[in-house]
């Protein structure tokens, strides 16, 4: 008997829903656990932007009714007082899902989102070999403190790019 393979189900991008806090939590401990550069903080981060009520966007992915992958995105502010822009992540992807486009589909979404809701951009701390993809990149009058330069990138949903020090919501600073 030969074996066959099943055909993928079908991944589902959508808002985050009032029971998905449970899921999307198990989600980001899963994705982040053996990430030798995580703290392993990153589910209290979800936690206390959600406690905040600066979850500007938060996103799963889900299949076949279980949650696989969640993006969020939370405001940021910039020492020259431009407003409307957002910051990315964490984003997080069960480990048996990951490298099946599944960051990049919730990545996009809350991407175009964002430019619908009127964002002025997105910035992020992250790998530039994976973010490059969807336009990030280092602007240098752009900075966050205690960052190399190379890992905190700028996506200007317009011309514009401001100039200044970075500093994320203080949910970011959650160690529990």
């Amino acid at each position: 008997m030969m074996n066959k393979k099943m055909p993928e189900t079908e991944v589902i991008i959508r808002s985050e829903a009032g029971g998905d806090a449970g899921a999307i939590t198990e989600v980001t401990e899963a994705a982040f656990r053996d990430l030798e550069i995580s703290n392993q903080t990153e589910h209290f981060i979800v936690e206390a932007l959600r406690r905040a009520g600066a979850l500007a966007l938060s996103l799963v992915a889900e299949t076949g009714g279980r949650v696989v992958g969640h993006v969020a995105f939370s405001p940021v502010t910039i020492s020259d007082g431009t407003g409307e822009w957002y910051g990315l992540g964490p984003v997080s992807v069960l480990p048996e899902y990951q490298g099946r486009g599944v960051g990049s589909a919730l990545i996009e979404r809350g991407l175009s989102e964002l430019r619908d809701l009127g964002a002025r951009g997105c910035v992020l701390v992250g790998f530039p070999d994976y973010y490059i993809r969807f336009g990030f990149r280092h602007f240098p009058g752009l900075v966050h403190e205690g960052v190399p330069p190379d890992a905190f990138m700028a996506l200007p949903f317009n011309e514009e790019v401001p100039s200044g020090r970075v500093t994320f919501h203080r949910g970011f600073q959650a160690k529990e």
